[in-house]
């Protein structure tokens, strides 16, 4: 049996580095519809090594069908038990859409589902290590595993415009309800939140739209000289970061855990909320959200690793020292 959950294994990484490829690939049109199919493929074989390794070899196959194995979504359900889990709840969505691509995809489907697509690779990732220890760096670099993405916010009259009222209204649905879990969700789980930003340019050509400048306009603005999305760039909340801390130093062999507070810590003593090639800040009106940059993971990797049995003792003290009366750790 080990053998079979090995290659299990193999093929869903193989499965998986396809998906990214084929997305990520320029000259490729049929990218939605690929990515979608082999990741699907790779989260069926990931789920079913792990069942047979931890329930053995006929926990893939139907009872009442012993020579079928099970579908993906009844692994889903088996693996993932609580329907309303973000990574589950995801992986539902793109089977949704795996199972009508056939007809009813158009170009506008990236711009509605290339969130859960990243989420989706993040799981996948953080699942392979999770289940078996294997870290998907060692087989594409980190930064491969950012989708790159062409978006433009979805334009509601001339999606229906352009295609026929079913279509039309299929993907404007299918949007609708993503935005909907998404909001209900805030999870990085389920989707990585895309933000749309504007910059001005003389060349026409080169502009998606236009626009018109009104001095006499009540409302002020600001011109942005230079803008990156910070979804590709701070694709990590405070618990990620925890977590992929925490498997790097496994994998490198560091006896050393971390938790919030240590996280914390180190993002105080080295400023890495006000350094934007560590931290993005979301200025929401309630309180500010900050996503962090792998530098930020690799900071922290590098400092406990140089010190490991010192390094949270050390950063507790000068903490300490640092305290002021009526001073408080913001939230995260």
């Amino acid at each position: 049996m080990e053998n079979t959950v090995n290659r299990l294994i193999d093929k869903s990484i193989e499965s998986f580095l396809m998906a990214i490829e084929v997305y990520n690939k320029p000259t490729i049109h049929y990218r939605i519809e690929g990515f979608s199919m082999f990741i699907c493929n790779a989260w069926e074989l990931l789920l079913k090594a792990h069942m047979m390794n931890t329930q053995g070899e006929r926990s893939i196959y139907y009872k009442d069908n012993p020579n079928r194995t099970l579908s993906l979504e009844n692994c889903i359900e088996k693996v993932f038990t609580n329907r309303k889990a973000p990574l589950r709840l995801n992986l539902e969505k793109i089977i949704e859409l795996r199972n009508t691509s056939t007809h009813f995809i158009t170009e506008e489907y990236e711009m509605v589902y290339v969130p859960l697509f990243q989420s989706c690779v993040f799981n996948y990732t953080e699942k392979l290590h999770d289940f078996f220890g294997i870290e998907a760096n060692k087989y594409v670099p980190q930064n491969f595993l950012t989708l790159t993405v062409s978006m433009r916010p979805l334009d509601v009259e001339e999606i229906r415009a352009k295609y026929p009222p079913e279509l039309a209204n299929r993907l404007l649905q299918a949007s609708a309800d993503i935005q909907s879990l998404s909001a209900e969700e805030n999870n990085a789980a389920f989707a990585i939140r895309i933000e749309h930003y504007h910059y001005i340019t003389k060349d026409k050509d080169k502009a998606t739209s236009t626009i018109h400048i009104d001095k006499n306009a009540e409302t002020s603005g600001v011109i942005i000289k230079e803008i990156q999305d910070p979804n590709n760039v701070y694709p990590f909340n405070e618990k990620r970061c925890i977590t992929r801390i925490n498997k790097r130093l496994a994998s490198d062999g560091v006896a050393v855990t971390i938790n919030s507070y240590h996280f914390r810590l180190f993002v105080q003593h080295y400023g890495i909320k006000s350094n934007p090639k560590l931290c993005y800040s979301y200025n929401v009106p309630s309180h500010p959200m900050y996503s962090y940059s792998m530098a930020t993971i690799d900071l922290i990797v590098m400092e406990i690793e140089k010190d490991p049995e010192n390094i949270l003792q050390v950063l507790k003290e000068r903490s300490k020292k640092e305290e002021t009366p009526g001073a408080k750790d913001s939230k995260h």
